[in-house]
């Protein structure tokens, strides 16, 4: 039987439209949690309050989801800022839908006052419950001041349910901070998942089609600012800075803001708009402004994609989404230091973090991107890499689910407890490989290609090939060489020419003793290596020093190069002739698919020699399309340092 899960999100309704005052990342939070927790086969109740007269009880939103409509307050939009007053009625109202409908496994608040609702209700029923804040009053009161109209009890709340809650969810390192600095949280009961994007509803579109298809001018330079139209996001920061850009750096740019609670940007309905365009018009810039008011989902793919910077920065942000939704489509981004948007966003890499409000470094960013196409691109391979390697809804689906097993595990006897802990540990495990195998089948099958043909040119011409690797590469390594000296799938062939410098036990201990580590393996390439033969260097994360010194060696002499990689490559990325980097940070599913990578190198190989030599090749030894179930996207661990001894 399906658990049941029941997120609360007392304003922040999945079915709402995006863009007005309290629509935003929440919502889509909520949702996508909902959406890939059904995919994982939970059943998942999403209670929000009922704002207008035509919404149902429950409404069938998907297979595995519904929203359940609380008459709580009037069925008409009310500030979150005045619902509190509201939430006995909410929470009493639960309660009753419990007793007729049944309980949950676990309850998810997101909000203080969704918080409030599920430590009453877990003082009446005994369900556990996570929450995730999406902000926190102490951060909000320091930011906003006197503009911050929540009640001064809700820090009091606050302390309530973060003593009460089973587990707390930080959306990012600084969200995790702020709980343990301002709230005395307990750090073991705090888990950092991030939000994500989901690659079904955004990936690039060629900028000059997404331009078209909005109306705008192909060949125009394009700075886009997204989301919610409220003061603390900054948006007057962004008008200043843009007005700065085409003023001080002379770049003719326009700048086009999407957001509002109408779908024409109009200042009576947001008032915000009103004053951002009296400050592009004081600004001088009026004429290169754009408001669009609010968009739908189904369009901000093409706004993202045809920008070609997307900008924002907020006071401060407890996580931010829409930098995610546009690095997904190759756009680099230009965002606060604040908050999430300094986790997501790495400065330098796929785009630039700068102050809140300092429209000076905001122009000054601007104008160095424009001023340097090649940077510019670079930025959009390495945001849309980024963005698929670490934030995805598949994998903040995947991590929550992990989470609720924990805390469903925790809440049940002893031997419950324990059964339902290994299972979790072991989804998360076939998850989390499976999640890899898909990306690393999707981005590497070039470069297996030409690692395959580089080794079979080599051999053709009378080269050998000398690996290397520590620890658990160093067995890869060994693996490789195992496989091509002896046999793969062929029953008779003639032994290929491979050299592990792992596997001479006392070479090495010499060598490292009299020589230093660093060297262990460039002193062997010296030895055996010459002109034409490949050396196939392995390391999870290709930073590691006598692998490096290896690969500088094996240049020197001539040789050719392949680097069966993870993260990000690291050095070894640029001393390779081929890259094989498994996109993840896991060094596990790392060396789990440099495993797959051996069998693939051995196999491909092994077929051409045999073709080569005029033989036959039965069909078990050809290369076969192997259909593995592989779906998803790539899930996001903590980085470890180094590569992983065996």
């Amino acid at each position: 039987m399906a658990k049941r899960i029941a997120l609360i999100s007392e304003h922040a309704s999945p079915l709402a439209v995006l863009g007005g005052a309290d629509a935003g990342g929440q919502n889509v939070y909520v949702g996508q949690v909902a959406r890939h927790l059904a995919v994982l086969g939970y059943d998942a109740d999403v209670f929000t309050r009922r704002d207008s007269k035509l919404q149902p009880e429950i409404a069938e939103w998907m297979d595995g989801v519904r929203v359940i409509h609380v008459p709580a307050g009037p069925p008409a939009p009310v500030r979150k800022e005045e619902l509190l007053p509201h939430m006995e009625r909410f929470t009493a109202w639960m309660l009753r839908f419990i007793a007729r409908h049944g309980g949950y496994d676990v309850i998810h608040a997101n909000f203080f006052m969704s918080a409030l609702v599920a430590a009453d209700v877990k003082r009446e029923t005994g369900t556990p419950f996570v929450v995730t804040f999406h902000a926190l009053g102490r951060v909000r009161r320091a930011h906003q001041g006197g503009a911050d109209d929540f009640p001064d009890v809700r820090f009091a709340i606050e302390d309530r349910v973060i003593a009460e809650a089973d587990q707390l969810i930080a959306e990012c390192p600084q969200d995790q901070e702020d709980l343990i600095q301002l709230y005395n949280a307990d750090p073991a009961k705090i888990s950092v998942i991030p939000c994500g994007f989901d690659s079904a509803e955004f990936w690039p579109i060629n900028k000059q089609v997404a331009r078209v298809a909005l109306g705008l001018d192909p060949n125009e330079r394009i700075i886009l600012q997204l989301g919610r139209i409220v003061t603390r996001k900054g948006v007057d920061n962004v008008v200043r800075g843009f007005a700065r850009l085409v003023r001080d750096h002379g770049v003719a740019a326009r700048l086009i803001v999407v957001g509002g609670e109408s779908d024409e940007p109009d200042p009576a309905v947001t008032p915000e708009i009103g004053r951002l365009q009296k400050i592009a018009a004081a600004e001088g810039v009026a004429d290169r402004v754009l408001f669009t008011g609010r968009r739908g989902r189904d369009a901000l793919k093409y706004f993202y994609s045809a920008a070609d910077v997307f900008v924002t920065t907020p006071w401060y942000e407890p996580f931010g989404i829409t930098p995610l939704e546009a690095m997904a489509c190759g756009t680099p981004v230009v965002g606060s230091s604040v908050g999430g948007i300094k986790f997501s966003v790495r400065d330098g890499e796929t785009g630039y973090l700068v102050s809140p409000e300092d429209p000076a470094a905001l122009a000054s960013r601007l104008a160095h991107l424009y001023q340097q196409p090649k940077l510019l691109a670079l930025f959009r391979r390495q945001a849309i890499r980024r963005v698929n390697d670490l934030f995805t809804w598949r994998h903040v689906g995947n991590a929550m689910a992990a989470l609720y097993e924990e805390v469903i595990a925790a809440s049940r006897p002893e031997e419950d407890a324990a059964d339902a802990a290994y299972v979790a540990s072991i989804d998360q495990s076939f998850d989390g490989l499976i999640e890899t195998l898909h990306e690393s089948r999707r981005v590497l099958r070039q470069s297996i290609a030409e690692a395959a043909r580089l080794i079979e040119r080599s051999l053709a011409a009378g080269g050998k090939l000398l690996l290397c690797g520590n620890g658990g590469s160093a067995a890869d390594a060994q693996h490789l060489a195992c496989e091509l000296v002896g046999r793969f799938k062929a029953d008779e062939r003639a032994p290929l020419p491979a050299l592990a410098l792992t596997a001479d036990s006392a070479t090495v201990t010499a060598l490292g003793n009299d020589m230093g580590y660093e060297r262990i393996f460039a002193v062997q390439v010296e030895a055996f290596g010459r002109p034409g033969d490949v050396l196939i260097a392995i390391s999870t994360s290709g930073r590691s020093p006598n692998v490096l010194a290896a690969l500088r060696a094996a240049r020197h002499r001539g040789m050719r190069c392949i680097g069966l990689l993870g993260r990000d490559g690291g050095e070894a990325r640029n001393l390779v002739d081929a890259a094989l980097v498994v996109p993840s940070y896991d060094t596990q599913h790392v060396q789990e698919v440099h495993t797959l990578l051996v069998h693939l190198l051995s196999e491909l190989v092994e077929a051409h020699v045999i073709a080569r030599q005029g033989g036959s090749v039965q069909a078990d030894v050809l290369v076969e399309r192997r259909q593995l179930p592989w779906h998803g996207e790539l899930r996001d661990v903590e980085t470890p340092q180094g590569d992983r001894a065996a």
